[in-house]
């Protein structure tokens, strides 16, 4: 399979002035498994932009749809898809089954790539000893970031949606963010950047100077975050991983964690994105 899938369901847009706003969510949607819930909040937020993880492609779990695709046809919206796993115990051998990232957009999303970590846990491996069942959940692939690019109006953003591997530590995570970050600085000096997703760590410092690379990525939430998941159990505690950064001359507006959505193991994030 290649590394992305695309396509394109949003209706012609006819600006007659150059946007200067761009609604923005961010969600972990848990594979997509209440997709009727799923669409309903997005449908509510009417977004330009969504940035969505842990999204399902023809796994049996998920009723062998593309839930990518479902979403976009249904909120008129151009997608990407990166893979991030072929799933072993959800797929066939003549129908493979696949999990990652999708990027959707009111305007057309340009130049999608995926950036597929160097450093990764060796713990989703199959192995010969376990049995392919969905409880071991074997894997094939590793934890990614899905890069796309937005012309709004002759405002260029570039979107990275990440993914970061929740096996292992810290360090292996903020590895992962340091090839995002040499990614970003590639770019033109001053360029609008979204960065985006699940980071499976609470993130409120790990920008550091000597990270950045001479990026100002500043989050779209105020600090201190609300946690972005729940308790799932009795004993657990929720925690704050999922996150939304920008950097360049944008302006971020009324971020907020929509903690009372229950549609996901994971609480949607919205913002409002001002162009300067």
């Amino acid at each position: 399979m290649k590394d992305v899938l695309t396509g394109n369901f949003a209706a012609r847009r006819w600006d007659l002035r150059p946007a200067s706003v761009m609604r923005v969510v961010n969600w972990n949607i848990d594979r997509g498994l209440r997709l009727r819930g799923i669409v309903d909040f997005l449908d509510s937020q009417n977004a330009d932009l969504l940035i969505l993880q842990e999204v399902d492609l023809n796994a049996r779990r998920t009723r062998r749809l593309n839930i990518a695709e479902e979403i976009a046809r249904r909120l008129e919206m151009n997608y990407v898809f990166g893979w991030e796993f072929q799933e072993l115990t959800q797929g066939s051998r003549t129908s493979p089954a696949y999990h990652g990232q999708a990027t959707l957009s009111r305007w057309p999303l340009e130049n999608p790539r995926v950036i597929r970590f160097r450093h990764q846990s060796s713990f989703w491996r199959p192995r010969w000893f376990l049995p392919r069942t969905e409880p071991f959940q074997e894997r094939i692939g590793g934890r990614l970031a899905l890069v796309t690019e937005i012309d709004v109006g002759g405002k260029e953003l570039s979107v990275y949606n990440l993914h970061l591997e929740s096996r292992g530590n810290k360090n292996l995570r903020l590895s992962q963010l340091e090839e995002v970050l040499e990614d970003a600085a590639n770019y033109p000096r001053q360029s609008r950047a979204l960065l985006a997703g699940d980071l499976n760590f609470d993130a409120s410092d790990a920008f550091r100077p000597d990270m950045t690379h001479g990026l100002d990525f500043r989050s779209a939430i105020e600090l201190p975050s609300p946690h972005t998941t729940p308790a799932r159990w009795l004993f657990q505690r929720p925690h704050t991983i999922d996150w939304a950064f920008v950097s360049g001359p944008i302006r971020v507006a009324h971020g907020q964690v929509h903690n009372m959505v229950n549609a996901s193991d994971h609480y949607p994030i919205s913002l409002t994105i001002e162009f300067s």
